[in-house]
């Protein structure tokens, strides 16, 4: 902590008494970012840069900033995304579940813009995960089965020959 300001010193010429003897001792060198240009030197200011990069220090995404209703729509879109990544129907049915009772409760006490947002069919959405999975498990090929062999090619029909020809 520094010393108080002495009466009768002006304000500017006490403090950079203040900053000149700290450059002496030498208090302002190896700080963080000496010698280099300041970040944004030269870029048109944003008014909301301060909410900007709080975002990307604290590491979290744009949706943080929406509205309720507009984060909850958001969340009903990347619904089947997000329960395709889910390994068992009852997490599925979890997480359909809490998202219903975000969706309930916005609609008891609404905040933020009107925008509609209706709870989601919690069956519907597993009805759509099962089938995604089987899909899945269709299509991947087993790896203790050896890949069936490429069919040989056919030969043209007789018809087609004929017609060929002409």
């Amino acid at each position: 902590m520094s010393e108080r300001k002495p009466p009768g010193v002006t304000f500017e010429s006490w403090v950079d008494r203040q900053i000149r003897t700290a450059q002496e001792r030498g208090e302002f060198d190896d700080l963080p970012g000496a010698g280099k240009p300041l970040p944004g030197a030269g870029a048109p200011l944003d008014e909301q840069w301060w909410v900007k990069e709080q975002i990307r220090r604290e590491g979290l995404s744009g949706d943080a900033l929406l509205p309720t209703p507009l984060r909850l729509r958001r969340e009903v879109e990347r619904l089947p995304s997000t329960v395709a990544e889910l390994t068992s129907e009852q997490s599925v049915r979890d997480l359909a579940a809490e998202l219903n009772r975000r969706i309930v409760e916005h609609l008891r006490f609404p905040e933020g813009p009107r925008v509609a947002v209706a709870p989601v069919d919690v069956e519907d959405v597993v009805r759509r995960w099962r089938a995604d999975r089987a899909a899945a498990e269709r299509d991947e090929p087993k790896l203790d089965e050896p890949e069936p062999a490429p069919e040989p090619p056919r030969k043209p029909h007789r018809r087609f020959l004929r017609w060929f020809r002409r």
